[in-house]
């Protein structure tokens, strides 16, 4: 079934199962990694939320929560510029921080994300994403540490992902038809 927002229409391409067993790879990875430990993860608003809220509930460790805001797209197009609208609030030095993030495409929004967190001095700082668009990556250092699936270069939407803040409800992620 497609879906159509602002004249555009989108078509299903990654299923709610699929996007389960992302998670869940993730989480394994996760709860592998800082067993013993207690980081702070990070969600990036408004998109990550949907995908952070999962990611927490199935990891076998504990975890604190916080959230930053960043933006710096409109419509289907990044502007390269990156505006932190809520800044983060919560004192990462010293800790162990994983950023989540819904996906990572040119790399703008975590590579000035990154270099405005290690100035806070943090133990350690990793990058979790759903969706990962390497052929499009512009900054090397924003490549996520842990993500669900690579996609190509195409739009899209649901499950957090959104048109102008439209279409984050959907349960799976649909496609900009062509």
């Amino acid at each position: 079934m497609t879906v159509s927002y602002q004249g555009m229409t989108f078509e299903p391409y990654i299923t709610r199962e699929q996007i389960d067993a992302f998670v869940c790879k993730i989480a394994e990875q996760i709860s592998a990694d800082y067993a013993g430990k207690t980081p702070l993860v990070v969600c990036i608003l408004n998109g990550a939320v949907f995908f952070m809220t999962d990611l927490v509930r199935q990891l076998t460790i504990d975890c604190e929560l916080s959230f930053m805001q960043l933006r710096s797209y409109v419509g289907t197009q990044t502007t390269g510029q990156v505006e932190e609208v809520v800044p983060l609030r919560s004192d990462i030095r010293g800790r162990d921080v994983i950023v989540v993030e819904d996906i990572v495409d040119t790399g703008v929004t975590l590579h000035y994300l990154k270099a405005r967190l290690l100035a806070r001095e943090p133990r350690s700082l990793k990058i979790a994403s759903l969706l990962f668009k390497p052929t499009e990556l512009r900054h090397e250092d924003a490549r996520p540490d842990y993500y669900g699936c690579e996609i190509s270069k195409e739009f899209v939407i649901g499950y957090g992902l959104d048109l102008d803040g439209l279409a984050r409800n959907l349960p799976e992620i649909y496609r900009l038809k062509k």
